[in-house]
Formats: C-alpha cells, sequence, structure tokens
C-alpha cells in the first residue's frame, strides 16, 4: 500500500480490526520512510459495477460519491455515521445483486430515494430535490402533495 504523505510504497499494517457490521476490515498503516499514520478500509467486492450515466457515459461506480450523497441529505439529522455505513452497504448489496455489472445513475437513485423514505422523510425530501432536480417552489409543493397523499389511508 502506497503511503498518502509521501509516495512510499513499503507500508506495514499496525493493526487490523473488523468494522462494527462485519462488512469491512480497518487497518491501521504506518509508513516505513516518513513514519506517517493512516487508516485503510478493505471491503468485500461481489463486482466490478459501472454506471451508465444519462447522457450514455460509463464511469465506474464510486461507493464514496454514494456515501457523500446519502451523508449530505442526512446532514443535521439524529443519524449515526454506524446506521449511515450500513444504509450505504445495503445500497451496495442491492447493486451488486442485480447481477448486472452495469447499472444506470437512474437506478441509484431511486434505490436511495426508496431507502432514504424509509429512514427519514427529511433527508428523502432533500435528496429528491437534487436528484430530481427541482427548480422553484412550486416542484417542493407538487413532490411534498405527492408524499402526502401516499401517506394518507385511504
Amino acid at each position: 500500500m502506497r503511503c498518502p504523505f509521501c509516495g512510499h510504497e513499503d507500508t506495514q499494517v499496525k493493526d487490523s480490526r473488523p468494522s462494527d457490521d462485519g462488512s469491512a476490515i480497518r487497518r491501521r498503516r504506518s509508513c516505513a520512510a516518513c513514519g506517517q499514520r493512516f487508516t485503510t478500509v478493505e471491503r468485500v467486492q461481489l463486482r466490478e459495477l459501472t454506471v451508465v450515466k444519462r447522457d450514455g457515459r460509463r464511469v465506474p461506480f464510486d461507493r464514496d460519491k454514494l456515501a457523500r450523497s446519502v451523508r449530505v441529505a442526512l446532514r443535521k439529522r439524529p443519524m449515526e455515521e454506524e446506521r449511515i455505513e450500513r444504509i450505504v452497504n445495503g445500497i451496495v448489496r442491492k447493486l451488486e445483486a442485480t447481477g448486472e455489472g452495469d447499472v444506470t445513475s437512474a437506478q441509484i437513485g431511486e434505490l436511495v430515494m426508496e431507502t432514504l423514505k424509509e429512514v427519514d422523510a427529511v433527508a428523502y425530501v432533500r435528496f429528491a430535490s437534487v436528484y430530481r432536480d427541482f427548480r422553484e417552489a412550486k416542484d417542493f409543493e407538487n413532490f411534498l402533495g405527492e408524499l402526502g397523499e401516499a401517506k394518507q389511508p385511504e
């Protein structure tokens, strides 16, 4: 593993621990050249995913980008980091379970919305406002109206 501080290739693992949910291993490493310490995270990857964007471009799936999006939606909400990690892991597992190497950005967006709808209504609306590209207050009104209709019993 290359040192992120000096670029030296000789680093040593000082400590390894499984994450709380057992889906990853955290490793503390030390650089033999500069002495800096850093942490790496190792996860199981069932398959290499490629995201097909709306414009047809194909880019490698970036778990960190997905995690950032979920964190932004959940910012200032009462949600522990551990739970956010479980949410992201669940979304990634669902994507990998499709059996396809290619997933569309729309599939990812819908999965995130579906998950956030169950977890936190405010985060759901925040994510939807960006994902569905709300331009004005009326877009929020329409979306919230649909959300209210969906929750009312018949």
